[in-house]
């Protein structure tokens, strides 16, 4: 099913069932993946890929043979109490990383709305939280909104989720380095760029750079990386909600060996999430054509903030 919106350009086309992807002048956006086949090891979740710029250049990496259970951006978190739902081995304390039974699932249940309006496309589910045993762990109400920015110039996704403890008891979610892996924090909304991206360029309010940027605080982090074939550019720059816990959040993100980017509110210190209570996040991920300096990617967050700001939160 097509939906296309004459005033903006926007669409939709929808495999029941499986996933949705977004169109803007009949070009894909991105696609999300709600009802993935993946395997238990690598922790099933609905993830977004492929992701497009505007230009149509692709800025986002599947499955990659280093870490297969990195799917484009995906909301991934490794260390849950006991449980993983990140994918494959957890680190442990004083024995590293280890193969555990404990790859749990984010699973698709109610797709709750789904609309092409003037302002873009909506799209709301519903998903179960289960560990590899089938307990309940968390129940989710998960939006992703995709909007032009910046007069056109490029466009924005905002995620926002609320997650509900259903386990009973109190749980912790923390990160490798949580575990005692130093400078390892990731966790929450990462995106994993293409092998191209590969020595790129990392972009924070405080200047640009690479690798020494890992565990930093800010408000927003970018990523600039070039294309092989075409050798264009491309940015993404993620925006961290102000009300989000532990705002501004420390930031996973690596370039020597891949590209990746994670606003990481649990990098350093767990986060207990009380039986009954729920666990809100919001971020905007803007996408650019073109290559980004400092002044650029600053730019593109300013855009990114405004878009949060014109998103109605979950609630």
């Amino acid at each position: 099913m097509t939906a296309p919106d004459s005033r903006t350009g926007f669409g939709i086309d929808h495999t029941v069932g499986t996933g949705v992807t977004v169109l803007h002048d009949d070009r894909s956006l991105f696609g999300y993946t709600y009802g993935p086949d993946t395997v238990q090891l690598e922790s099933p979740k609905p993830y977004l890929h492929p992701i497009r710029t505007l230009d149509g250049d692709l800025v986002s990496l599947y499955r990659p043979h280093d870490h297969v259970w990195h799917k484009g951006i995906a909301w991934s978190l490794p260390n849950v109490g006991d449980d993983n739902f990140w994918g494959g081995p957890t680190y442990l304390r004083g024995r590293g990383y280890v193969q555990l039974p404990n790859n749990g699932a984010a699973t698709h249940d109610t797709l709750t709305r789904l609309d092409v309006t003037g302002d873009g496309v909506t799209l709301a589910h519903t998903l179960d939280w289960s560990s590899q045993d089938r307990r309940p762990v968390f129940t989710e109400v998960r939006s992703l909104t995709a909007r032009l920015v910046g007069g056109g110039a490029a466009w924005a996704l905002i995620f926002d989720t609320r997650m509900t403890n259903v386990s009973g008891r109190t749980i912790p979610i923390g990160s490798p380095t949580t575990a005692g892996r130093e400078n390892a924090g990731y966790g929450g909304l990462f995106w994993r760029g293409p092998r191209s991206f590969t020595d790129g360029v990392v972009h924070s309010p405080a200047g640009s750079g690479g690798e020494e940027l890992r565990g930093t605080r800010h408000e927003w982090m970018g990523y600039s990386g070039q294309h092989d074939e075409t050798s264009r550019w491309s940015t993404l720059v993620m925006v961290d909600d102000t009300r989000n816990p532990r705002h501004p959040p420390q930031w996973f993100a690596r370039t020597e060996s891949y590209a990746c980017l994670c606003p990481a509110p649990f990098f350093s210190d767990e986060l207990d999430v009380p039986a009954g209570s729920t666990l809100a996040l919001r971020y905007a991920v803007v996408i650019a054509d073109g290559a980004g300096d400092h002044g650029r990617a600053g730019e593109l967050a300013a855009w990114g903030r405004d878009a949060l700001a014109a998103t109605t939160p979950l609630t």
